[in-house]
């Protein structure tokens, strides 16, 4: 990267807590590489404590944007001038550009995973899903998908604070959208049951199943799946969990969480540098090993 450093170049990055293993300063760079672009990405390990702070120098040194990985998501819609109908939805933020001073919070995790799906092949606009999980990542994709179009989503979660959350985010798409969102708890396996059987698409969004414990899965019960059912996993580690063997040994067609991560990134390249990250490229490059 040293050869491409110049006067201009733009500073982009990562702030977060830990960040070292991040995958991201690697495929913005390349991207950054490949399209001739002068912009750098680097990774700073900023928790929210000093976040305020940091966010402030980087307004100072004119950065043109950065994103957020916990723990500083939700403390940066305080930290921002604006923000997208998404992020002003969820009350988080993973990308920010900086327009002269004005810093604008995007979340683009929903719009990701959107991305991913389309790219597999299967369009739910108009048809119903349902999700596990309402937390950053159930929360982030249930917005997007009601605010493109899913006719109806059903949303399970345990009665944890993520469920108020959930039942207030809820509230303010039904004011914004036309899709019909059911909340629901795991009491009852007979409601968990009905709401997949009517569903396109089935989205664990829980850590269920993610390295070390690649043993543990949401769905217990193999008879509650169907051969139509897609079903997906926001897990990328290991790229095939429990959940996905199960539904493939169904016959279900199954996709993880590797593009979303992919889409995001692409989403944020987007809009910081108004050109469209080489996402093929990028994809054969970090997530075809």
């Amino acid at each position: 990267m040293s050869d491409r450093i110049t006067g201009n170049t733009r500073l982009t990055g990562l702030l977060g807590s830990p960040v070292a293993h991040s995958i991201s300063p690697m495929m913005h760079n390349e991207a950054f590489k490949k399209l001739g672009l002068d912009y750098a990405y680097l990774a700073f390990d900023v928790g929210t404590e000093k976040l305020a702070a940091a966010v402030e120098g980087l307004k100072v040194l004119n950065v043109r944007g950065f994103n957020l990985t916990m723990p500083d998501k939700n403390l940066m819609c305080t930290l921002c001038d604006k923000l997208s109908p998404a992020a002003e939805i969820i009350g988080a933020v993973n990308t920010v550009v900086n327009d002269d001073g004005v810093l604008t919070g995007h979340t683009t995790d929903g719009t990701g995973y959107m991305m991913s799906l389309k790219n597999a092949g299967y369009d739910i606009i108009g048809k119903k899903m349902t999700i596990l999980g309402a937390g950053g990542a159930g929360t982030s994709i249930l917005v997007q998908a009601a605010l493109d179009g899913a006719a109806e989503i059903a949303v399970f979660n345990r009665r944890t604070p993520f469920f108020e959350r959930t039942q207030e985010i809820i509230g303010k798409l039904k004011e914004r959208t036309k899709c019909r969102i059911r909340l629901y708890d795991y009491e009852d396996p007979s409601l968990l049951r009905r709401e997949i059987s009517e569903s396109v698409i089935l989205i664990n969004a829980t850590s269920l199943g993610m390295a070390p414990n690649v043993d543990a899965c949401i769905i217990q019960d193999p008879s509650m799946l169907h051969p139509e059912l897609i079903v997906s996993d926001v897990i990328y580690n290991p790229r095939e969990t429990k959940l996905l063997r199960m539904a493939k040994e169904i016959g279900c067609p199954t996709f993880n969480g590797m593009y979303m991560l992919l889409y995001q990134g692409a989403e944020a390249f987007q809009i910081w540098t108004g050109q469209e990250m080489p996402v093929e490229h990028i994809k054969n490059m970090f997530f075809c090993s």
